[in-house]
């Protein structure tokens, strides 16, 4: 790594951006097809207070053989990976509540309800 401190702020910020789009982000619409969240005041975003501390992060270094250094970009690859993860441990989290299906963002409360509801109701 050329830059390791950069590398890891890219990957902290990555991951941000992700559970912000996981529990915050969306563009709702009203009936009439009109943006409701047309500026940051509407649009959530997420601050320092909504990302966790103790973020552990480990690194593969992957030399590239094309060129004579070895060097590879970096991108904001943590931001992949939060959505899925996400949902995922939502649904194992909940499971001794009954098989829970969440497969969209943003993940909001009234959407984890709803799936408790659901699937209470095809357990019963």
């Amino acid at each position: 790594m050329v830059n390791p401190t950069g590398i890891e702020a890219q990957i902290h910020g990555g991951i941000a951006q992700g559970l912000g789009g996981v529990f915050l982000e969306e563009m709702p619409y009203d009936d009439g097809g009109q943006m409701i969240a047309g500026t940051f005041l509407d649009y959530l975003l997420p601050t320092f207070m909504e990302v966790p501390d103790g973020i552990e992060i480990h690194h593969l270094e992957t030399p590239s053989p094309i060129n004579v250094g070895g060097f590879k970009g970096m991108g904001e690859g943590g931001a992949i990976n939060p959505p899925a993860a996400m949902a995922n441990a939502i649904c194992d989290a909940l499971a001794p509540l009954g098989t829970v299906s969440i497969n969209e963002t943003p993940i909001k409360p009234e959407l984890v309800l709803a799936e408790l509801a659901r699937a209470r109701s095809a357990d019963a």
